[in-house]
């Protein structure tokens, strides 16, 4: 219980610090996308929905906004219905991915990894859409996640 209400409480200060990366909890892209071919992952794209809309969402990812206050919730129930798989996030340059991640490791959920070099790449990386890695568009990734976690 105490787990779920951190999560719960997560998606209101997510937005105050975008700085600091957990340590060796990281993917690339490459491996991202290696994780969801095989199934043994689920990324999960935290950014904005105008971000999205934007760009395009890794093929495979589900959009999860992480400033939405049902993120915590959505999040949660994602680690408990998938013991047996890995989470990853993802957000446009491993800022807000990584500080996510730092975030949930201080706290004790420390089976969340982050995909550091973002959507666009950045310090970390060169990022899922310069790699020319695939990706959909907002309503397909939409579409294809469980209903329950869709925004409304």
């Amino acid at each position: 219980m105490q787990r779920r209400v951190f999560v719960g409480g997560l998606a209101a200060g997510v937005g105050l610090a975008t700085a600091g990366q957990a340590e060796g909890m990281v993917l690339t892209a490459q491996e991202a996308l290696a994780g969801l071919e095989g199934g043994d992952l689920i990324l999960i794209d935290i950014r904005t929905p105008r971000e999205w809309q934007d760009t395009g969402v890794a093929r495979g990812a589900w959009p999860m906004d992480m400033r939405d206050r049902r993120f915590g919730a959505r999040l949660t129930g994602v680690l408990e219905r998938n013991p047996d798989r890995r989470v990853a996030v993802i957000c446009r340059t491993g800022n807000r991915s990584g500080y996510l991640v730092e975030v949930l490791a201080r706290n004790g959920i420390t089976n969340v990894w982050d995909v550091s070099e973002g959507m666009a790449g950045g310090p970390n990386g060169k990022g899922w859409i310069p790699s020319g890695l695939p990706i959909v568009t907002a309503r397909a990734a939409q579409d294809a996640m469980p209903v329950d976690l869709r925004a409304d």
